[in-house]
């Protein structure tokens, strides 16, 4: 992973068709899915899907040659049914689900060794107004949006829990959520994955996302010659990040795919 990070907000510009890398025609375009495409929710099902969404994606994916995936830590089967009835290549759960463009689906299944971890995060939550853990089967998520005051204790209590499993495992850190998985796949290799493979073979990766959870894509599409692009310059703060470009918020990004998918015009097979 390329380590070396840009500075904060300020310095972030959007992305301008062929400002620093190939044209738009030759891209892989890669899209996290929650602070992204669709704004984050108090609760994990309790986002809303603008309907127009999933037929700009199949206009963008048309255009691009099939070369555009999800790449989300929903499941596989959340985010068909956010996009309904469009099924795009995507990887899901970080990477531990992946569909490729020919339909075919591969699994990791991380789920066997977190019995343990189940019950006792599961007995946190109950001790702890507010918060919420999101059993995924493969990882394990505690949400504290709904309750702030309980952050260090649930840090501490991830980090116990990760102690116990070993090195296979980690803490992936995101918006307000602290998520127990295994520490390989994850959005970088799920970049190197699709790149190996048609139709993304041979094009230039640019990886969207907003959060800490999306930095690894960030490096994976930057190191391969392509771009990272954060969504929601305004509620970044001071972390630093390994995208070089950057639009405001979900709605901004609505309008940048958009005009991205008029420039495209053409170039689709």
């Amino acid at each position: 992973m390329n380590r070396k990070a840009h500075p904060p907000h300020a310095a972030w510009i959007l992305l301008e068709p062929g400002a620093d890398i190939p044209p738009p025609e030759s891209w892989a375009l890669f899209l996290d899915v929650d602070g992204t495409l669709i704004e984050i929710a108090d609760a994990p099902d309790a986002v809303h899907v603008d309907d127009r969404i999933g037929g700009l994606l199949e206009r963008l994916r048309g255009r691009l040659g099939g070369a555009l995936a999800l790449a989300s830590g929903r499941s596989l089967d959340v985010l068909d049914r956010f996009f309904s009835p469009l099924e795009l290549p995507a990887a899901g759960l970080h990477g531990l689900e992946r569909r490729s463009a020919d339909g075919s689906v591969s699994r990791t299944d991380g789920a066997p060794a977190l019995g343990p971890a189940r019950c006792e995060l599961a007995r946190f939550a109950a001790a702890h107004p507010g918060t919420l853990l999101e059993d995924k089967s493969a990882t394990l998520a505690l949400h504290y949006r709904r309750a702030a005051g309980a952050e260090s204790a649930a840090r501490e209590v991830m980090e116990k829990i990760r102690t116990s499993l070993g090195a296979a495992y980690r803490v992936q850190e995101g918006k307000m959520v602290l998520e127990l998985k295994p520490h390989r796949p994850n959005k970088h290799t799920v970049v190197e994955d699709f790149m190996e493979e048609a139709p993304f073979r041979g094009r230039v990766p640019v990886f969207i996302g907003d959060d800490i959870t999306d930095e690894e894509g960030f490096a994976a599409a930057q190191s391969a010659g392509g771009a990272g692009i954060v969504v929601g310059l305004e509620h970044a703060g001071d972390r630093m990040s390994n995208a070089r470009h950057g639009v405001s918020g979900v709605r901004e990004l609505h309008r940048w795919l958009e005009a991205l998918c008029d420039g495209l015009r053409g170039h689709g097979r």
